[in-house]
């Protein structure tokens, strides 16, 4: 039996948390049902930290799902208490002059998280944003190779006194990346201190200047280097890309697991689906789904989180990362209108998010206004 986030929600109005005069519902106590095949995960915000009242609650949930929807559900409830005037946290040391921080994330390698990455970049920056890309993948940087700019190496400037690193500018891109500061063909055999310092030195060493969105490409899994990232800035939100197949769709739950988790607590803008389906050139009108059909889509729906676009597996693509132009640069051309699509989307639930919270130093962008590509939405 598909069980069905809605109808559980529907259900869950029927029950009264002790203390309260409104169902669990309606007073804001569930923030979150996600279902995944036979299991269901409800997330509960409490007021209070009474034992019993916790118990009471989650016991009435169990009894209810298996009841009316399945004896075989397998229902987990995280049950958190606190405040509810702000439950996402805002971690992180802010950097002057940087508006939004977008993590790039995946729980598979292989999954072409680094090429939606520089896409989306250069599409915002044709937007009229100010934009810059952090290369957090230590271990196998490709931005360099992505923005045509791996025989370059960063400068250092003086800034207010202090010497800091200049990023390599590459189409209005500002990057920084270790792949920089190696050759193509060495390997970076660091520890994981070792990488989250030389992060933190591309971070808050660096003369970033003003922008609107720093997007951080983060390496595959949910290791080291993300915690090192979560714990050195104020993220702002995620966004996970993954392919159709079921192998990849599991580590994609997981990266979002990651990000929803009560020690991280980032918020997740959503769901990005590449290689969703091949055309051939000379069949336009065709589509084969070679990896499945929708998964990363039906994912987003089963987590509760915004499907934020598909990308087809087109050969241009691959060849232009690998010249060193990011294909949403191919002006009026099919793929500048797929990331368009999906970089609107992303800056909407950037906007979104940012009147969900209070304002931060490290949220300045609260409007689409005066960005072409967004108007008329």
């Amino acid at each position: 039996m598909k069980l069905d986030r809605k109808e559980i929600l529907k259900a869950l109005e029927t029950i009264t948390i002790a203390g309260e005069g409104k169902n669990m519902v309606e007073s804001g106590a569930v923030q979150n049902v996600i279902t995944f095949g036979d299991e269901v995960v409800v997330d509960l915000l409490l007021s209070t930290p009474a034992m019993h009242i916790k118990k009471r609650a989650e016991d009435d949930i169990k009894k209810l799902i298996h009841e009316q929807f399945s004896s075989e559900a397998v229902v987990k409830v995280n049950i958190k208490v606190e405040a509810k005037e702000n439950p996402n946290q805002i971690k992180g040391k802010a950097i002057p002059g940087i508006s939004n921080i977008i993590a790039v994330a995946s729980g598979k390698g292989g999954v072409g998280k680094s090429t939606v990455t520089a896409n989306l970049a250069v599409t915002l920056a044709k937007m009229g944003f100010k934009v810059g890309v952090l290369d957090a993948d230590i271990y196998g940087p490709s931005m360099p190779i992505m923005f045509d700019v791996e025989n370059k190496k960063p400068i250092s400037i003086e800034v207010d006194g202090k010497s800091k690193m200049k990023p390599i500018e590459s189409y209005e891109i500002k990057l920084l990346s270790i792949g920089f500061f190696t050759s193509p063909s060495q390997a970076v055999i660091w520890r994981g201190p070792m990488a989250s310092k030389a992060l933190n030195q591309m971070i808050f060493d660096a003369a970033w200047g003003e922008l609107d969105f720093m997007l951080i490409d983060l390496p595959p899994g949910t290791g080291d280097i993300h915690l090192s990232i979560m714990q050195s800035l104020p993220i702002t939100g995620a966004v996970v890309v993954s392919t159709p197949q079921a192998v990849a769709l599991a580590d994609a739950k997981k990266g979002v697991s990651m990000f929803m988790s009560d020690a991280i607590n980032v918020p997740v803008l959503g769901i990005i689906e590449n290689m969703a389906y091949f055309t051939p050139e000379e069949l336009p009108n065709n589509k084969y789904y070679i990896f499945g059909k929708e998964g990363a889509k039906n994912l987003a729906e089963d987590l509760n989180v915004r499907f934020l676009g598909e990308v087809p597996l087109v050969q241009s693509i691959r060849e232009a990362g690998d010249y060193g132009r990011p294909a949403a640069l191919q002006t009026a051309s099919s793929l500048e209108k797929v990331f368009e699509d999906i970089a609107r989307n992303v800056v909407e639930e950037t906007v979104r998010r940012n009147e969900d919270l209070a304002p931060t130093e490290a949220i300045k962008i609260t409007t689409m206004a005066g960005c072409s590509a967004v108007k008329g939405k």
